[in-house]
């Protein structure tokens, strides 16, 4: 008399669902179901190991050791699933399944989420959830098959493909410029009212100039304060023109504002930190014909998408 496996195959995505959530309402958000649905079928799942997967408080959930190991095991287990997919698609010329991408905020919106709507046009075989957060998820966070991010990753682990160049800029509109001075050092904007953005890892207050003296490249920190802040560069590009303060954005975002001077250059003789822009997904996913003709799309795409630098005053 044969008896059924203690872990079902279809367990494998469900578990790792309920293990990326974090939390049993959250997974039952995303798989469509009820959260009593959710912790049933957890809790069939571990009557049939004999053992606990999860460990559940009012407030958070987490892993047990063994459910630990379960997870690691099926995502190595779906992801040799889908490299087996892939090459079948591969073979068949066309990518298909889904495609899971993180971008900023404002940029994801504005420039990432366009090209993902020509890219399914193009590829109908291919299903893409674009999810736009404040800041980028851990590299470590199985998630996402691609992330849009700003600056080269320093995690070998990943490729980091490069899609353009982009550098931060000062800018304000001219009716805060004529109402409060325009700075003409660093040093000035402290006495400016200076947007900020809660973003990633960078150092909140914290803007960097650089400039050529003597022909070697000086870099100055500057603490900067100011009654605005936010984690939306949308937002505050918006206080920005609405002459609140001086903020420090991307030139992809501010690019057709300064070509229609409702923005204007703020020390524009001092560089800011670069902030190019790349597409990183997993080691394990240069295999993927999905992943990678998507990547490819974008730096094409976004070779064509690049601000002039010239109205831009580079």
């Amino acid at each position: 008399m044969s008896t059924a496996p203690a872990i079902q195959p279809s367990e494998l995505g469900f578990f790792v669902a309920v293990a990326r959530a974090g939390s049993l309402s959250a997974a039952a958000r995303d798989l469509g179901v009820s959260t009593a649905a959710v912790s049933k079928r957890i809790a069939q799942m571990e009557a049939r190991l004999a053992m606990p997967l999860l460990v559940r408080t009012t407030r958070r959930m987490g892993l047990t050791p063994e459910g630990e190991i379960v997870l690691e095991r099926a995502r190595r287990i779906l992801g040799e699933i889908d490299d087996l997919q892939q090459l079948l698609t591969q073979a068949q010329g066309s990518p298909s399944g889904l495609l899971r991408v993180n971008a900023t905020l404002g940029f994801g919106r504005m420039h990432v989420a366009p090209v993902i709507a020509e890219y399914c046009r193009k590829h109908p075989g291919v299903d893409v959830q674009l999810q736009l957060s404040a800041d980028p998820p851990a590299l470590s966070d199985d998630a996402f098959d691609v992330c849009v991010r700003f600056g080269e990753p320093p995690d070998a682990r990943v490729i980091a493909r490069f899609l353009a160049p982009n550098r931060r800029l000062l800018c304000a509109a001219p009716r805060y410029l004529r109402e409060h001075g325009t700075p003409q050092a660093p040093a000035e904007l402290r006495r400016h009212n200076c947007i900020g953005i809660r973003q990633g890892s960078d150092a909140y207050g914290v803007w960097r100039l650089t400039s050529t003296r003597a022909g070697k490249p000086h870099t100055e920190a500057v603490h900067v304060r100011g009654s605005l802040t936010t984690n939306d560069g949308e937002i505050a590009v918006s206080w920005a023109l609405a002459g609140h303060g001086i903020v420090m954005r991307a030139e992809w975002d501010v690019a057709r504002y300064l070509a229609s001077g409702r923005l204007v250059r703020v020390l524009p003789q001092h560089a800011t930190p670069e902030a190019n822009i790349y597409a990183v997904y997993p080691q394990q996913h240069q295999m993927s014909s999905r992943v990678r003709l998507f990547v490819e799309f974008l730096a094409a795409k976004f070779q064509g998408l690049q601000p002039d630098a010239k109205i831009i005053g580079g």
